[in-house]
């Protein structure tokens, strides 16, 4: 139990205790299931890092050819946010993962086999549709499933599956870049296991409980709650989920009424800076930043991207931990103003006429740790946990788009950026994004640790 936090009831407290530890194991097997989504969320997305100085030599891409490698997969990330949640408000949060999960399988096939540059780009948009679904539905789907006291933990068990997948993805790059040059091929075909283990796994997880009520199916939805909070709370809930969507007619237009557009406001300002401040020129370009840098074989350079997988990786561990001890707040405001230190020092390390290695890579192993603790997990939960049950998956979807669009924009321009003003003035902006988001969450962003989603919808009201 975070620390602070005082039960809505005490009666309930002790009527739950026999059942608590079953209940949270059962929430922690159910969101793990879910959380493969943000696996291959992260392994697609890392993939890319190694396997495109292989891709440079296969399709003689230049700079433009490269960026546009990379953006492919961002570009169905946007189709994919676009329709994510339209389809999971219309289907339901199961069905779409099961639907993710085959775009997943159906892309990784794809972009292993091509022969043309243009079908590798079709592949990788599919794959970013998969993604652009999934990275929206897995932590709505978690947050509405997850008892409100670890809420905060579960949520960012999907950020600890996508910087698993980024892991993963460098450690398989490192160990197939000694097959030779169609070792790409392989590396794009490795996501097909943890495609089939999601499909597979989404038919042993119930249904969203506050889906199901929304479709008049309370007897469903009670039978949920009670396995992962509990027969007290789950009554409880109930009241609240009902009372909730009595309040909310659901439509498009409630979206942007004026009651949210001040959590609608915050989220897309999050999701947009958590990708501008420059985290994903480093995940996607780190093999060829250090390639140019430092010159050297093409495995030395992914194998320099492996250790900032392993740092992404166990930081990520910590805040796992953490964001129900500190808070959002606390850990969104450290992680944005440590990411500006180390931006600015990455920025002034390539003002040298030869950079030494070992600062170069500090700086990046740093910047990564520093976004892993806070803005990297914490967004992800505010975005599952400022909207209200019936508008949850547009207004979601809604962000998630903004978030890969501007995902899309850094990603596109970061060679062309950093040609133009050099590498140092493209960090020393990214720098500078840093410092507006800790003034942003400084001054807007409210603290949401320990409450209930319908206790979070009553600070817009």
């Amino acid at each position: 139990m975070p620390s602070g936090y005082i039960p809505p009831n005490a009666h309930e407290e002790q009527a739950d205790s026999a059942t608590a530890g079953v209940s949270h194991v059962y929430a922690w097997l159910v969101c793990g299931v879910a959380a493969i989504a943000g696996l291959l969320f992260g392994f697609d997305i890392a993939v890319i890092n190694g396997a495109v100085v292989f891709l440079r030599a296969q399709f003689h891409l230049t700079d433009f050819d490269t960026e546009l490698a990379v953006s492919f997969l961002l570009i169905g990330c946007i189709a994919g946010a676009a329709i994510a949640g339209w389809l999971s408000d219309r289907y339901g949060r199961k069905r779409v993962l099961s639907f993710s999960a085959l775009l997943f399988a159906a892309s990784s096939l794809g972009a292993a086999l091509p022969h043309t540059f243009a079908q590798f780009g079709a592949a990788r948009f599919v794959g970013g549709v998969a993604i652009g679904v999934a990275s929206m539905l897995a932590p709505l789907y978690i947050a509405e499933v997850s008892p409100a006291r670890i809420r905060g933990r579960l949520v960012s068990l999907n950020q600890m599956a996508i910087v698993t997948g980024i892991l993963l993805a460098y450690l398989v790059n490192w160990v197939l870049s000694f097959s030779g040059a169609s070792s790409w091929r392989w590396m794009f075909a490795a996501a097909i296991v943890p495609s089939l283990g999601l499909f597979v796994g989404v038919f042993f997880v119930p249904e969203s409980p506050r889906w199901l009520m929304e479709q008049a199916r309370e007897s469903d939805a009670r039978a949920v709650l009670a396995r992962v909070e509990g027969a007290a709370r789950a009554e409880g809930q109930l009241v609240q989920i009902r009372e909730a969507l009595r309040q909310e007619s659901g439509t498009l237009g409630d979206l942007f009424a004026p009651t949210l557009r001040r959590p609608l406001f915050l989220v897309m300002a999050l999701a947009v800076l958590q990708q501008i401040t420059g985290i994903n020129t480093v995940l996607f370009y780190g093999s060829v930043i250090w390639e140019r840098e430092f010159g050297g074989h093409h495995s030395t350079a992914i194998g320099a991207n492996a250790t900032i997988g392993v740092v992404n990786f166990v930081v990520t561990i910590f805040a796992l931990w953490l964001i129900e001890r500190s808070g959002r707040r606390p850990l969104l405001m450290f992680s944005s103003g440590c990411m500006a230190v180390c931006q600015l020092l990455l920025g002034l390390a390539f003002l040298l006429n030869q950079p030494p290695a070992p600062l170069v890579l500090g700086a990046m192993l740093l910047c990564v740790a520093a976004f892993a603790i806070g803005l990297g997990p914490a967004t992800w939960v505010l975005m599952a946990e400022l909207f209200p049950t019936r508008v949850r998956g547009r207004a979601m979807s809604v962000a998630n788009m903004a978030l890969w669009i501007a995902s899309f924009l850094l990603t596109f321009t970061f060679l062309s950026l950093a040609r133009a003003v050099t590498i140092t003035g493209a960090f020393c902006l990214y720098s500078f994004l840093c410092v507006l988001t800790f003034l942003l969450v400084w001054r807007l962003v409210p603290e949401t640790k320990g409450k209930t989603l319908e206790e979070i919808e009553t600070l817009w009201r």
